[in-house]
């Protein structure tokens, strides 16, 4: 048999990354609308990194948030999943090829933007959190809560940081003030989330990631509200130094967590426990569009 010609074999391979890709859009398709709404304002060079590490992270979430559970795995036959999907990641980044989908198209970002084990390792350790190792109540104290939140949420923050800079190389100051306002951006992110989710958390879950067992009460609300609004001003002011063609997405996703914050910050904490706090699709539509409008009156960098 004579041996394919190194144009088909490049041939084979765009094909099979591109196949990659389609599946990771398809993964923020189906699990966030809100995130695929700002990706699509990314400038097209940072687009489909940006999908592929949202589906990356988003299947690891899936193996210890329930799915796992859910097909009948038990605690131990979980952690043995995720240390195959882990072992898989880091494989991959290494050697830019899986066959697994997901991770083929996680590892070209990663090899790409730079993006290492650094970031990925801190980001599993989290996952691996939340495995539960017995069938009680996981609760989170202060400690517990920042690392968990910088591994499953500052780092992917940092990961997006990698693919917008790649090309756009910053002074040490500016990168210092960048990298904080990834890491609070995903902070904020995460947080809001935490209290947006309180039911499923505690009822589905049995975890308390906002201080422990006890229910929290509407000062504790507001302690976490002040809290997440702070984490948004620091990443708001790092906006302006991101490259021109990440701005509005980032803005718009910014604009949308501090428009479910006022929104959590008006609902009674009893209340936040029956019900899921979001914010309306046409009001996402405009705060989308503010973002877009305010970016394109700006300067390029």
């Amino acid at each position: 048999m004579t041996a394919p010609s190194a144009d088909r074999r490049d041939e084979a391979l765009r094909r099979f990354s591109r196949t990659a890709e389609i599946a990771t859009t398809d993964v923020i398709r189906t699990y966030s609308t809100s995130f695929g709404l700002a990706t699509r304002l990314l400038g097209r060079r940072h687009r489909q990194h940006v999908r592929n590490i949202y589906a990356m992270v988003r299947i690891a979430d899936e193996i210890v948030d329930g799915v796992a559970a859910e097909a009948g795995l038990d605690s131990s036959a979980q952690s043995a999943a995720l240390d195959s999907y882990i072992a898989e990641t880091h494989r991959s980044m290494r050697t830019g090829y899986s066959s697994d989908l997901i991770l083929h198209a996680f590892a070209r970002t990663a090899r790409e933007c730079g993006i290492g084990e650094e970031l990925t390792q801190p980001f599993f350790d989290s996952m691996r959190a939340d495995i539960a190792g017995d069938p009680g109540f996981t609760a989170y104290d202060a400690e517990a809560h920042a690392a968990y939140v910088y591994g499953s949420a500052e780092v992917v923050g940092l990961m997006c940081l990698q693919v917008f800079l790649r090309d756009a190389p910053r002074s040490d100051a500016e990168l210092e003030i960048l990298r904080r306002g990834a890491r609070r951006l995903g902070a904020a992110f995460q947080n809001v989330n935490f209290l947006r989710d309180l039911a499923d958390d505690t009822d589905r879950l049995h975890r308390g990631y906002l201080g422990g067992s006890a229910r929290l009460t509407d000062a504790d609300r507001d302690a976490w509200v002040d809290t997440v609004e702070r984490q948004l001003d620091d990443a708001r002011a790092a906006i302006p130094l991101l490259p021109k063609d990440a701005r509005a997405a980032v803005r718009s996703a910014l604009a949308l967590f501090a428009a479910l914050t006022r929104r959590v910050a008006k609902t009674p904490a009893a209340e936040l426990y029956r019900r899921r706090v979001r914010v309306p699709d046409p009001i996402k539509a405009l705060l989308a569009a503010r973002a877009v409008a305010t970016t394109a009156l700006e300067r390029d960098r």
